[in-house]
């Protein structure tokens, strides 16, 4: 298992990276002048951005807590990002404080601050492992040994397949998740949300485009290329929707008044 003792991996910040960028619509402080540049870009080009990144996190909370309230006690949190305040093992935990956390990325900001992701609560535990989402053997293996993947396990990829193509010669994003998902025993949840360009098309299109010219792949998917990826799984009600309208706390409905946010998303259960 790797953790935030592990050997230093130089930071290259003289290219964008998708966490950095999304940490500075959070407002957080773990970005880079590079960084900055492309997000302050993609948001003059399309305002829901920022909509959209808070609107991420806040389904991730209400994911992990309807995961947990069904039983759930094992998570693992693929592309995990720059830690925010409240991070996933404190919403399971507060639901259940037996719950065992497990976060992967491969950003090496996020291994640098990978200590603030393992304070949980002392009944349960969270760890942290230095991989990349396209990597699943090493991800499950070193998950393995702090999660019982004979038992069900929350598997959460939010606002990570964007980044991911669905060509069989590269990503092949489809057969990636696939290879997870057969990893989980029945019971297991797959938790995701996407950028799309059905609900902005044109501030979509246009972020997108910035993204690519910075060097990073970006695949916003309509909703039933999406909804592909739940394919043989039981989704949890409301089903695929707009971010905004997975069960939505009071905060949600006042945020969905100020605008749209481009993104789906959905929750699925294997039967």
């Amino acid at each position: 298992m790797t953790g935030p003792d592990a050997a230093p991996t130089r930071i290259d910040t003289s290219r964008p990276h998708p966490a950095r960028v999304y940490d500075w619509w959070l407002g957080g402080k773990d970005n880079y002048p590079v960084d900055e540049d492309l997000a302050r870009k993609i948001l003059a080009a399309d305002s829901t951005v920022v909509r959209g990144a808070r609107a991420n996190r806040r389904f991730m909370h209400r994911a992990t807590r309807a995961a947990a309230q069904a039983g759930v006690r094992q998570f693992l949190d693929i592309g995990t990002g720059i830690p925010t305040q409240p991070n996933l093992h404190q919403v399971a935990q507060q639901v259940a404080p037996d719950a065992r956390i497990v976060y992967a990325d491969n950003d090496p900001i996020v291994l640098r601050h990978a200590e603030a992701l393992l304070h949980g609560s002392p009944e349960g535990s969270t760890d942290y492992v230095h991989a990349d989402v396209r990597d699943p053997e090493t991800i499950l293996r070193l998950a393995g040994e702090c999660l019982d993947l004979k038992q069900p396990v929350a598997l959460s990829l939010v606002a990570l397949t964007h980044y991911l193509d669905a060509d069989t010669d590269g990503d092949d994003v489809y057969g990636l998740l696939e290879r997870y998902v057969d990893a989980l025993v029945p019971g297991s949840h797959l938790v995701l949300s996407q950028v799309t360009a059905d609900i902005s098309p044109e501030g979509v299109a246009k972020a997108a485009e910035l993204f690519r010219r910075s060097g990073t792949p970006f695949f916003p998917r309509a909703r039933d290329e999406f909804s592909r990826f739940f394919d043989g799984l039981e989704l949890l009600d409301p089903g695929v929707v707009p971010v905004f309208d997975w069960r939505p706390d009071r905060e949600d409905v006042v945020a969905a008044k100020e605008g749209v946010a481009p993104v789906y998303a959905g929750v699925g259960r294997k039967r």
